[in-house]
Order: C-alpha cells, then sequence, then structure tokens
C-alpha cells in the first residue's frame, strides 16, 4: 500500500518565472488534459498555474492582449500547497481539504530533498486516501475501534527486542452467562464500556492497548510499573459493572441461566481478570511464547473469585 504522497506524484510540465502568458497558453492547448503547470526556480517550485483560472484570467474582454506577452508572474499562484515527498497520504489530504475553496482542487506539488519532483491530482490523493482509510479500518475491531490482531501481533513482535516489556491480557469473567441473561445488544454495550476502561488503563501507563476480539483486550508497555494500573482498571470496572444489571441480580450477586455444560446454576456476576506477563525473570524467543505463559497465568487468574490480576507473583485479589 502506498502511503506517502511522493508514491503518487507524477511529472507535471514545468516553466521558468521569466516564462510568458503566452507559453502557457501554448502548453495547455497542447495538453487538453492537463490541468496545470508548475512554475520553478533554481529547481524549486515557486509558484503554481492552474488552467481554469488562467484562462478565467485571460478570458475578459481585453485579458488576451493585456497578458500574451507579458510574464506568469501576473497571473501565478505564489503560494501554492508544497509538501515533501516522505510526507503521509493522510496528513497531505488533511491540508489539501483545509486551503480555500478556490484552490480545493489545485495540484500539490511535490519536492524530494529540496528539488521539484512532481504533483499530484486531487483526485488521486482522494482515492489513495480512501484506500488508506479502509486498510486502516481492516486493522481495527468494528465493536471498539481499536486495534485487531495484526497491530497486536507486530506489537508484540517488537517487545522481542526490548529490554522490558509488561504485557497485560485483560478478559471478562462469566460474560457468557451476561449474554445469555441480557442479550448480545447489552454484552456489546459491555465489551464497549470495558474498552473505555482498559483506554484510561492505557493512557495510564502511556501502552498500547489492543482488542484482542469478544471480551479479551491485550496492554503492551515497555517497563515494569503496571501494579497501580492494574488496581485503578479493576476498581473502575467493579463500580462502571453495576450499570449493568438489575437490582435484583446486584442483590443477590448472581445470575441463574446456564454454565458451559449446559446445566442451569448461579453462575455470579461478571468480573475482571488480568493476566501480566512480563520479562523480568524469563526471555522470551517468540510472540507464541509469549501468549503460552499468558495462557498459564490466566489459569491462575481464573480461579481467584472476582476481579483480579495476577503477575509474576502471586495473585492480588482487591476484594
Amino acid at each position: 500500500m502506498l502511503l506517502q504522497i511522493g508514491d503518487i506524484a507524477e511529472h507535471i510540465t514545468q516553466i521558468s518565472p521569466a516564462s510568458k502568458c503566452e507559453t502557457v497558453d501554448h502548453i495547455f492547448k497542447s495538453d487538453p488534459q492537463l490541468q496545470g503547470v508548475v512554475v520553478i526556480d533554481n529547481d524549486y517550485p515557486v509558484a503554481l498555474i492552474m488552467r481554469i483560472r488562467f484562462y478565467q484570467q485571460i478570458g475578459t474582454l481585453y485579458g488576451y492582449t493585456l497578458y500574451m506577452g507579458r510574464p506568469v508572474s501576473l497571473v501565478m499562484d505564489r503560494d501554492p500547497l508544497i509538501v515533501e515527498y516522505k510526507t503521509p497520504i493522510t496528513e497531505v489530504s488533511k491540508l489539501a481539504m483545509n486551503r480555500q475553496v478556490e484552490n480545493l482542487y489545485d495540484y500539490v506539488i511535490v519536492t524530494h530533498e529540496g528539488r521539484m519532483f512532481g504533483a499530484v491530482s486531487v483526485r488521486d490523493l482522494l482515492l489513495n486516501f480512501a484506500e488508506i482509510q479502509a486498510m486502516a479500518a481492516s486493522f481495527l475491531n468494528p465493536l471498539t475501534g481499536l486495534p485487531g490482531n495484526m497491530s497486536i501481533n507486530e506489537c508484540l513482535v517488537k517487545c522481542l527486542h526490548q529490554e522490558r516489556f509488561s504485557v497485560l491480557y485483560i478478559d471478562l469473567d462469566h460474560f457468557k452467562a451476561y449474554n445469555d441473561t441480557y442479550g448480545f445488544k447489552e454484552g456489546d454495550r459491555m465489551i464497549q464500556a470495558t474498552a473505555e476502561i482498559a483506554k484510561h488503563c492505557a493512557l495510564r501507563l502511556e501502552g498500547f492497548l489492543g482488542h484482542i476480539g469478544g471480551d479479551d483486550f491485550i496492554v503492551i508497555i515497555d517497563n515494569h510499573h503496571y501494579t497501580e494500573a492494574c488496581r485503578i482498571l479493576i476498581e473502575e470496572f467493579d463500580s462502571a459493572i453495576k450499570d449493568f444489571y438489575h437490582s435484583q441480580h446486584l442483590a443477590q450477586k448472581y445470575v441463574l441461566t446456564e454454565d458451559r455444560s449446559g446445566l442451569v446454576g448461579e453462575i455470579p456476576l461478571v468480573s475482571i481478570s488480568v493476566a501480566v506477563v512480563t520479562n523480568r525473570y524469563r526471555q522470551f524467543d517468540s510472540i507464541e511464547d509469549i501468549a503460552g505463559e499468558a495462557a498459564r497465568v490466566k489459569k491462575k487468574c481464573k480461579l481467584v473469585p472476582g476481579s483480579c490480576y495476577v503477575d509474576d507473583a502471586e495473585p492480588v485479589h482487591l476484594k
């Protein structure tokens, strides 16, 4: 996928500041598809002349006679949008759309290492921007808008080369029972609320937050300072979860529904578990090794009633 503006830039006709307007007229008439020319000085773009405004100016009653034998400095735009080759297409799109209305469809001029390189039409810019947006959306979880598994795996691979890292695997306990009792719509709402709480946690830790899928999330940081953030995450979740149950269920602290074996029983209210994997005591050779260690720690976490987190040491329970 093309991400830099220079990747989609094309050659554009160039003229010098000393050129006459009749030269521009000849260029446009020789190439009806050409929408603009760039004025360069010492191999650097200094102005832009777009076809439509050029003919608007010379198309007046005396315009042709007035302009044809005179320099292009009379009709050129001295403040075009000029960007460097490596500028992201998404950033250029925003700059282009923030221009004055009369300049919205002007070429974007591209330079490379301080020299004229090419130009991009607004049509090509928007087509590539739409492709990038669509590709970006494929990396995000549609329910929460958080990065999905492709981005998560990339981040985990980077961990393997860091001096320190901690990976917080977050999931909800007894979520299926909640879904069965209150329905998928309410279940989705609970997952979205959990995502917001996880965002708060990731912001405190200045880390990466991803949505593995369902009720599973992951926070990745480049240090081992996660204890306080885990405590706050659990406290915020246990407080927020009260809004998702009827008063009767809150009072009895369970719902009556089928368990995973198909037997009807008293299933506890949803709680949150955080399994923490670090490289404090061991090194990992692959992301599969990290995932395997996470599965082992999560089993320990599931043995603790209520919300908790488990790290390299012992489970910490806040109840």
